[in-house]
């Protein structure tokens, strides 16, 4: 049997949380390996609806829930969020979440230092969530991290607290923000210590022994492959590396346990926040699509920008993303358009281009090249098998198979968890 690893294939807010919600019920094991509590997931279940940001996913099937070390994690947002899903009657404990003792920590000061600086970027902002993730991404980097085994050794805390705040007092107080006292950062860390050391442990250790059982791994990634770091329209990205890939780092096992990567993806375009969008419709069509997926984002409660599918890009995340098959979400929000449209390249200065160029001034001058293919009347919405959908519905799948280079191997036609048609298994793979 295969493990499983789950990315976003455009600019996230695929609909990856009902994806994975579906998929934990066949796995062991849900592992976050990358971003923070910027990431939302919705998940319905029953009459529940459980929002997730930082717990992994399969906690709602009963499941054993991971958060790797590639996740940056704000204690305080954790235990809040423990508190939210435990009173919905969930059960997160030692036994059921485990938290890597090497996770990197976001701090009061890395909020602070993300909020003053966005400020400062003024009309350049990129459009963050506030949270500290980016900030705490390049302590990360710079090596003056707190990670949460650090928690457990105060002589430790100390020192690194010194050079931390070192680093952040100057930059708040260059930006005429408020900085920090030691003593109230010691303080808050001091008393979040015993709610949160409880679940470390050497996270790369248990899942080695998992693996070697033969048990289920399903690795459920944040964000989407254009939002990566490196391979996204940079530099309105996230922090981290979103890629599949990560997901061997961010945990701490080999490549070849990344197993079948599934990419997720709407059958239409959305994008929270700044940042270059070619299909974006500022339009009835645009307003439309956003009223029916309920395009607003989980974490943010921002409204999300939507626009037409992107052949062009996905297949672009596809490929860097090392995606072997699509879920294709959401399509019932495209039913009863009289004609749908698919953009299948560019035009960047006069000239055709099939890729999605990496500098920030050709993004902005790329305008999309669209074929349009009449759309259906009939619903799809709940269709849990091929013969319930029109055939206009699939010719458009099929389409959307065609220009991005890999099958559609799921298939999500509402937000409830049995709406799902499922031409492949990827942990049969």
């Amino acid at each position: 049997m295969s493990n499983v690893t789950v990315i976003g294939a455009q600019w996230g807010d695929e609909g990856k949380g009902k994806i994975v919600d579906w998929l934990a019920s066949r796995a062991d094991i849900v592992v976050r390996f990358q971003g923070g509590h910027n990431a939302g997931h919705t998940l319905v279940v029953g009459d529940q609806v459980y929002k997730l940001s930082l717990l992994p996913s399969g906690l709602v099937r009963g499941k054993i829930g991971v958060i790797g070390n590639g996740v940056v994690v704000d204690p305080e947002a954790l235990l809040a969020e423990i508190g939210r899903v435990s009173a919905q009657g969930l059960n997160v404990t030692p036994e059921t979440l485990w938290i890597a003792e090497n996770a990197p920590l976001i701090l009061p000061l890395h909020v602070a230092t993300d909020r003053a600086r966005e400020a400062a970027r003024g009309d350049r902002k990129i459009g963050t969530t506030g949270r500290g993730i980016g900030p705490a991404y390049e302590d990360k980097v710079a090596r003056r991290a707190i990670r949460l085994c650090d928690l457990a050794e105060p002589e430790t805390l100390d020192w690194k607290l010194d050079e931390l705040l070192l680093h952040h007092n100057t930059l708040l107080a260059g930006l005429g923000a408020a900085t920090f006292e030691k003593a109230d950062i010691r303080a808050h860390l001091d008393a979040l210590a015993p709610k949160v050391l409880p679940f470390m442990c050497a996270v790369w250790d248990r899942l080695d022994a998992a693996k070697r059982d033969g048990r289920r791994i399903l690795f459920e990634g944040a964000q989407a492959v254009m939002l990566d770091v490196d391979h996204g329209t940079y530099p309105f990205v996230t922090s981290s590396n979103t890629i599949a890939g990560t997901a061997a780092t961010g945990s701490g096992v080999g490549p070849g346990a990344v197993g079948f990567v599934l990419g997720i993806a709407k059958a239409y375009c959305t994008r929270v926040g700044e940042g270059p969008f070619p299909t974006e419709l500022n339009d009835e069509t645009g307003r439309l699509i956003g009223e029916r997926g309920h395009e607003f984002g989980t974490v943010t409660g921002r409204a999300r920008r939507c626009g037409w599918f992107d052949a062009t890009m996905v297949r672009q995340a596809t490929v860097v993303g090392g995606v072997n098959g699509l879920a294709l979400t959401k399509l019932d929000v495209l039913d009863g358009l009289d004609e749908i449209r698919i953009c299948t390249g560019y035009e960047l200065d006069g000239q055709t281009v099939n890729v999605f160029p990496a500098a920030p001034g050709a993004q902005a001058r790329v305008t999309p090249i669209y074929e349009t293919i009449p759309g259906w009347r009939e619903t799809t919405r709940g269709a849990r098998s091929w013969a319930d959908l029109p055939a206009q519905a699939i010719k458009y799948v099929r389409r959307i198979e065609e220009l991005v280079g890999v099958p559609v191997t799921l298939l999500s036609t509402s937000p409830e968890r049995d709406d799902t048609i499922l031409m492949r298994d990827p942990f049969q793979d």
